[in-house]
């Protein structure tokens, strides 16, 4: 285990934990399964965890955030069946999760490949970039989300922008022939997502180096976009309690890295 790993993840959460006690909040610890259990505070995060970023701009911050976050514990393609159980939970009913682009809950062992269950998106296209589901972005569960088998199937590996026509078994979701369109509710979480694969892989791990481009029909190139849209995306649907708790569940029982666009939604703009 890595310097990082050990420093920041339970004795992280022990530490807020006491200063809950401290302000005379304490309640008894909830399991690893309650939605409440995961409490990191952006304080904690920054005088730990984000030590390295703060102060920084562009460039700078994007690469003091690539070594940061690159320390990882990595899954394999089957295990991401298990992590997005967890990710992805439904709050309300524990043994469900929740679908990405329908919002649809759905239980968690109907998983696979056949018409109305679940599979795993994504939301990072695997082609572009043809990293397949190789362990590192093939498996990153970032940017891996639980999504009904035909509408992912519908998404294919379009870039994302505005337009299209509605889905009829999405609602609220749009296509056309070159991009995607997601629900309004899970906008910022995509943008977030492909941003997070921007900064986490940069070519020096024998993968791609992916970035955003503003442009769509990217095909195999080891581009998504349509960066402009994705950036208005982020402002207009910030980090939501679900997504809050999924970084967190990440971070704490999975890969032991962050998103940090969802911590800090306002490094969007300070890289591009």
């Amino acid at each position: 285990m890595s310097r990082r790993h050990s420093f920041y993840a339970r004795p992280l959460l022990a530490a807020v934990a006491a200063v809950t006690v401290l302000a005379g909040t304490a309640a008894a610890a909830p399991s690893d399964a309650s939605p409440g259990r995961y409490t990191a505070t952006s304080a904690a995060l920054d005088d730990t965890y984000y030590q390295d970023a703060l102060g920084k701009t562009g460039a700078e911050l994007k690469s003091a955030l690539n070594t940061i976050i690159s320390d990882q514990t990595k899954l394999s393609y089957s295990q991401v069946w298990d992590a997005l159980k967890a990710t992805d939970e439904d709050p309300a009913n524990s043994s469900n999760v929740i679908l990405l682009y329908t919002g649809r809950s759905q239980s968690k062992n109907d998983n696979g490949g056949s018409s109305g269950q679940w599979n795993r998106e994504h939301v990072w296209a695997k082609s572009h970039g043809d990293f397949g589901t190789a362990t590192g972005p093939g498996t990153d569960v970032h940017h891996l989300r639980p999504t009904d088998v035909k509408v992912n199937s519908t998404r294919g590996n379009k870039d994302f922008d505005n337009g299209g026509s509605e889905l009829s078994d999405a609602p609220g979701n749009f296509t056309d022939g070159d991009s995607f369109e997601p629900r309004d509710e899970v906008k910022g979480d995509v943008a977030r997502m492909i941003l997070y694969m921007a900064v986490r892989y940069e070519g020096n791990d024998s993968f791609a180096d992916l970035e955003p481009n503003d442009q769509v029909n990217n095909g195999s190139a080891p581009k998504m976009g349509r960066l402009s849209v994705l950036k208005q995306w982020s402002q207009e649907d910030p980090p939501d309690t679900f997504e809050k708790r999924r970084n967190d569940v990440i971070f704490e029982r999975f890969q032991h890295n962050r998103n940090p666009f969802i911590d800090h939604p306002e490094w969007v703009t300070a890289i591009w």
